[in-house]
C-alpha cells in the first residue's frame, strides 16, 4: 500500500497463540500470485503439516506416500509449488509441466481434503491485519486512507477465497455447486499511526507503541479467551518498581478510548490482540485532538512480563501527574475481556472521585411512552444482579408502550449535580458486555451482524455489542428514579418487585450493603456482598466515597427523586428471564403512575 511503513517487526507477521497478526503492506500479497508466494503462507502450510503429522492423519501418511524421497520440513515447499501451477492450470496441464506431482495428482479427492483441512486450519485462526500511517502528524484521519485501509481487508479476502477455488477447481476438473462467501481474510484489522503525546518520563517507551486510529471487524466474530471469568480484585500499589516495564514496543499497540468524558490510553501486548481489538465494541475511539500532545486522564497497561503484581493486577495513582495506571501481568489467568473492562472501570471511578463525583455500577437508560411522559432510570448492581436485564426486558415492551428508549449506560458511569441543582448521570461506554444466557431468548441473533461472541459454548458466555451513542453518554440525564438491583429475594406481599424507601438512611443501608447472589460472572458463590455493589474504586476509596455518597443522596430526596429497590430475581432457578420481564413491567407501570399524577 502506498505511503505504509513497516516498523513493526523484522518479519511482516507474527503467529502466536492461535493467532496471526500482520502487515498488510509488508507481506505484500494483494493479488493471488503474491499470496501464494508469502512467506506468510508457506509457513501455514508447514505448521498445518505438522499438526497432522503430530496427530497420525491419514492425510499425512497419504503426502509422505506421494512424495517420496521428500524429507517432511520440505513437503510444504513442495506442496506450495503444486498450489502456484494448479491455481493456473488443470491438473493435466501440470502433470505435462511436471510428472513430480503425478501420485499426489492421481489421488486428486485426497489432495483436495488436504486442501480443504488446510482451509479450515487457516479460518480458525484468528487473524488480524494492520496498516501503519506514515509518521505525518494527523494523517491517519485522511479518507483516501481510510478508503484504502478496507480495501486491503477486502483484497485480502477476496485472494484467499480465489486461491482455494482456484487450486480446487483445476485438481477436480469441475466447480463447485456451492459457493460459501465466509469470511476468510483478516477477522479485525487495524490503522495505526504513531501520535506525539505528553509522557511522564518513567513511561517514555511507550513512546514508541502506536495508536489504533481506526479499528475493522467482520462480524459476527467469535473469539475463544483462554478464561470465562474474572476472579480476585485490583489491589493498589505505591508505583512503579524496578523491571515493571519490561516492554518490547513492537509487540504493543495502543487502543485510545474516551471513558466517559475521559481520555484512556489502553496499551496491549500482541498476544492479547483480540480482547484489546474488541474494545472498538465497548469504548468510543479518542480522537487524534485528544491525544496529540496532551496527557490522558487514565493509562492501562495490559500484558506485562513483570511477574510481582499481586493477583496478577495492580493500579497506582501518579502523585505528580495525577494519572491513574492499572497493570496487568501477561498470563493466561487474565486472559478475559472482563479485565480490560473493569481494569479501565476502576480506574475511571477512581478518577470520578478525585473530580467529586459518584461512581456508579449500574445501568441507565431514558425512557419516553407513547401515551405520553418520560423518565430517566437507573438501577445500580454488582455483576449478574440483572440491572442490564430488566433494561433489555424494556426493549420487549417498546412495540406496545414504548416511543423512544435510549441507553445512557450498561454498567458503569457517574452521577452529579448540574449547574440548575439536578442530579444528572454520565456514562463511559458505547456498548455492553453480556451474559449470553440472561438476554431475551433471540436477541443475540437479532443483532449478529454487530456482535463479538466470546466462548459461547461456556458458562458464562459472553457478548460484545454497541447500543448507543457517545453524544448520549457524555449529555449528562436528570434522574428520576433510581433502584438497587435485589437479584436474591422472593416476592410476596412485604417484599413487592419495586419499593421505594422513607429515608435517606433506609437507602443507605441497602446500597451500602450491596447484597446479590453470585451468578457465576465472578469467582465467587453465593450470597455475597459489595460496598455499594461497585467492587471497581469505591473500596479503594472508601473514606471518599462514602462522603460523596451522602451529599448525592441527600440531594436526591431532596429534589425528589424516587430511590428504591427493585427485585429483579435473576439469582433465583426459573426466574433468570422472568424476573426481568416483570421487574421490567412493574417500572414500566410506575412510570406511567409518574406521568398521571
Amino acid at each position: 500500500m502506498a505511503g505504509a511503513s513497516v516498523v513493526k517487526t523484522a518479519r511482516p507477521y507474527v503467529i502466536t497463540r492461535k493467532k496471526v497478526i500482520f502487515d498488510y503492506a509488508g507481506l505484500d500479497c494483494d493479488t493471488p500470485e503474491k499470496l501464494l508466494r508469502s512467506p506468510l503462507f508457506l509457513e501455514i502450510v508447514e505448521r498445518f503439516i505438522e499438526r497432522i503429522a503430530s496427530k497420525g492423519s491419514s492425510i499425512f501418511a497419504f503426502l509422505s506416500e506421494s512424495l517420496p524421497g521428500v524429507r517432511r520440513d520440505e513437503m510444504a515447499g513442495s506442496l506450495v509449488n503444486l498450489f502456484r501451477l494448479l491455481a493456473g492450470h488443470t491438473a493435466a496441464e501440470v502433470l505435462a509441466m511436471n510428472r513430480d506431482y503425478e501420485r499426489l495428482i492421481s489421488n486428486p479427492e485426497y489432495l483436495h481434503e488436504f486442501i480443504e483441512e488446510l482451509y479450515n486450519y487457516w479460518r480458525r485462526m484468528e487473524r488480524f491485519i494492520y496498516i501503519e500511517a506514515p509518521k505525518r502528524s494527523g494523517y491517519a484521519k485522511s479518507n483516501i486512507l481510510h478508503t484504502r485501509f478496507i480495501k486491503a481487508n477486502d483484497e485480502l479476502k477476496n485472494n484467499v477465497l480465489y486461491v482455494y477455488r482456484r487450486v480446487g477447481e483445476n485438481l477436480l476438473g469441475k466447480n463447485p455447486r456451492v459457493y460459501r462467501q465466509l469470511p476468510a481474510g483478516a477477522n479485525m484489522g487495524m490503522l495505526l499511526e504513531k501520535i506525539e503525546w505528553k509522557c511522564p518520563k518513567e513511561l517514555e517507551v511507550l513512546l514508541d507503541v502506536p495508536f489504533i486510529r481506526l479499528s475493522l471487524i467482520e462480524p459476527p466474530l467469535i473469539l475463544y479467551p483462554e478464561m470465562n471469568k474474572r476472579k480476585g480484585k485490583f489491589s493498589e500499589i505505591s508505583g512503579l518498581k524496578d523491571g515493571m516495564l519490561q516492554i518490547d514496543p513492537g509487540e504493543w499497540f495502543c487502543f485510545p478510548a474516551k471513558v466517559g468524558a475521559l481520555t484512556a490510553h489502553i496499551y496491549f501486548h500482541q498476544d492479547f490482540i483480540s480482547l484489546g481489538l474488541s474494545l472498538s465494541n465497548l469504548f468510543e475511539i479518542a480522537d487524534f485532538e485528544d491525544i496529540e500532545g496532551r496527557q490522558p486522564e487514565i493509562m492501562l497497561l495490559f500484558g506485562l512480563k513483570y511477574r510481582g503484581l499481586p493477583h496478577n493486577t495492580a493500579f497506582y495513582e501518579d502523585p505528580e501527574t495525577g494519572i491513574l495506571i492499572g497493570l496487568i501481568a501477561h498470563s493466561e489467568e487474565v486472559d478475559y475481556f472482563g479485565y480490560f473492562k473493569k481494569m479501565t472501570l476502576t480506574l475511571h471511578n477512581i478518577a470520578m472521585l478525585n473530580r467529586g463525583y459518584m461512581p456508579v455500577h449500574g445501568a441507565m437508560v431514558y425512557i419516553r411512552l407513547k401515551e405520553g411522559g418520560s423518565a430517566n432510570v437507573l438501577i445500580i448492581g454488582d455483576s449478574g444482579a440483572g440491572k442490564s436485564e430488566t433494561l433489555e426486558a424494556f426493549r420487549v415492551l417498546a412495540d406496545e408502550h414504548i416511543c423512544e428508549m435510549r441507553i445512557i449506560f450498561d454498567d458503569m458511569g457517574s452521577i452529579a449535580v448540574n449547574d440548575r441543582g439536578e442530579v444528572v448521570g454520565y456514562g463511559t461506554e458505547i456498548g455492553a458486555f453480556v451474559r449470553l444466557d440472561d438476554l431475551q431468548p433471540g436477541y443475540a441473533y437479532e443483532e449478529i451482524d454487530r456482535s463479538i461472541f466470546m466462548n459461547p459454548d461456556k458458562g458464562n458466555a459472553r457478548l460484545i455489542v454497541p447500543i448507543t451513542r457517545y453524544s448520549h453518554i457524555i449529555r449528562g440525564y436528570p434522574l428520576d428514579i433510581v433502584l438497587y438491583a435485589n437479584n436474591y429475594e422472593k416476592i410476596d406481599d412485604e417484599h413487592p418487585i419495586i419499593e421505594f424507601f422513607s429515608s435517606m438512611e433506609e437507602a443507605l443501608s441497602v446500597f451500602r450493603s450491596g447484597a446479590r447472589f453470585a451468578k457465576g460472572t465472578t469467582d465467587e458463590k453465593g450470597i455475597v456482598h459489595t460496598y455499594f455493589a461497585n467492587p471497581f474504586g469505591a473500596p479503594q476509596r472508601k473514606e471518599t466515597h462514602e462522603k460523596i455518597v451522602r451529599r448525592y443522596f441527600s440531594r436526591m430526596f431532596e429534589s425528589g427523586v424516587k430511590v428504591g429497590q427493585v427485585r429483579t430475581r435473576l439469582g433465583i432457578e426459573g426466574y433468570e428471564q422472568m424476573g426481568p420481564h416483570l421487574a421490567s413491567k412493574e417500572l414500566f407501570n410506575i412510570i406511567k403512575q409518574m406521568r398521571s399524577s
